[in-house]
């Protein structure tokens, strides 16, 4: 009997985490990206235990685990330096159920990318088009050259700008911008080694988080309209930030103009009908974006994928339209409700007004509470664990729905 074939659109985080996955579940998998995901960028992310235990699922948690730097205190401080909110690291760790891991986007790609051959990923493949098919039809791609590719499974993970998601849910509004704009940069490390800490101020935050190969990785974020940019990002920078505490400004000082990327950040607050139609489904940014702020955008990617290829575990072509209604079930409302969650961490991270002179108060409430507590806010998002292989068994053949967060 032949495998199962999918095609991949999309070789970010969730589209290579998606190929793995499925090729360990038996199927054969194509790749198409627009561009080339391998390429080095200075963009981070933070992988938490939830996305670790999916990872585990297909081997690749361990070399991302390698890559924890965090060690002693971590949390949240004011401009000029106090801390708001702090806890140890290790203590953390086992409240959550494991670590949280801070790399490099494309580190975390070059792990996920290990094990594809080179013959089924390729990159600088824009595609235009996509037919969903259906019980009888297989689905299909069409690239902008003109190249049109059949499959058993298409899977979207092309991003929050997403075509496909527009030409499969023509009628949903798709992402907008959340009204926060980003910088993000890897730097040098300072002669001390930065706190890994973020730091609230007016509306505006910084963070630095330290690497593994002893770089600090910063990120910056404020309330913006979309498209506002500036002729010299780091000197616009060092007018935000540079007066904050140490050693924020001899980073910014020491980087050059062209180590910052600066994005607006999208979000999708409606939530697509489903995450499936016919034979094609959509994951990761194209399915859910989300802000920052929670630090769940790349590992919900990476928890779809996962859950995507144990619910097709052992499918034949002709079962893959009756299993994906589960993979909605499964993803729908979690997702949903993180990206609420995940604005309104942002409305208060940029808060102004009487709520900003209000917020160090209740973040130094909020820190003098067990960890135990804080365990159990975070449980619902942390605690998530990939489903068994196959088709859930539920009365009624009916898909369990999610849990929301």
């Amino acid at each position: 009997m032949s495998h199962p074939h999918a095609i991949v659109v999309g070789a970010g985080i969730g589209g290579l985490t998606a190929a793995r996955a499925l090729r360990r579940s038996g199927w054969t998998v194509r790749i198409l990206d627009r561009g080339d995901a391998l390429a080095p960028t200075g963009a981070g992310m933070a992988v938490a235990p939830n996305a670790l235990r999916a990872l585990e699922v297909i081997d690749a948690a361990e070399p991302v685990r390698r890559l924890a730097a965090m060690q002693g205190a971590a949390g949240i401080r004011d401009p000029r330096g106090r801390w708001l909110n702090r806890s140890d690291v290790a203590t953390a760790e086992r409240a959550f159920g494991g670590p949280i891991v801070v790399t490099l986007r494309h580190q975390l790609v070059r792990i996920l990318s290990e094990g594809i051959p080179a013959a089924d990923l390729r990159t600088h493949t824009p595609v235009s088009g996509v037919e969903p098919g259906g019980p009888d039809a297989p689905a299909a791609v069409t690239t902008g050259a003109g190249e049109r590719f059949e499959a058993d499974l298409v899977v979207v993970a092309d991003g929050v700008r997403s075509r496909l998601r527009t030409a499969l849910f023509p009628e949903h509004p798709g992402a907008r911008h959340s009204g926060v704009t980003t910088w993000r940069a890897v730097l040098p490390a300072p002669p001390t080694p930065a706190e890994p800490a973020e730091t609230w101020g007016d509306g505006r935050v910084v963070g630095l988080m330290p690497l593994a190969d002893g770089r600090t990785y910063f990120y910056a974020a404020e309330r913006a309209p979309e498209g506002r940019r500036h002729p010299d990002e780091r000197a616009y920078l060092l007018s935000r930030f540079g007066h904050w505490h140490a050693p924020i400004g001899d980073l910014l000082a020491a980087a050059a103009p062209e180590d910052f990327l600066h994005h607006d950040v999208p979000e999708m607050l409606d939530p697509l009908p489903a995450l499936h139609r016919g034979r094609a489904v959509v994951l990761g940014d194209a399915a859910h974006a989300m802000t920052p702020h929670v630090g769940q955008g790349g590992c919900q990617a990476i928890e779809d994928a996962v859950t995507l290829a144990l619910l097709l575990d052992g499918a034949t072509p002709a079962d893959v339209p009756a299993r994906l209604p589960h993979y909605t079930a499964a993803r729908a409302a979690r997702t949903a409700a993180l990206v609420r969650r995940s604005h309104n961490a942002a409305r208060l991270a940029h808060a102004t007004g009487p709520v900003a002179v209000l917020r160090p108060a209740l973040l130094r409430l909020t820190g003098l509470l067990p960890t135990s507590v804080l365990a159990r806010q975070f449980a619902p998002v942390f605690s998530w664990r990939p489903p068994a292989p196959g088709v859930p068994a539920v009365p009624g053949g009916a898909a369990r729905p999610a849990r929301e967060v």
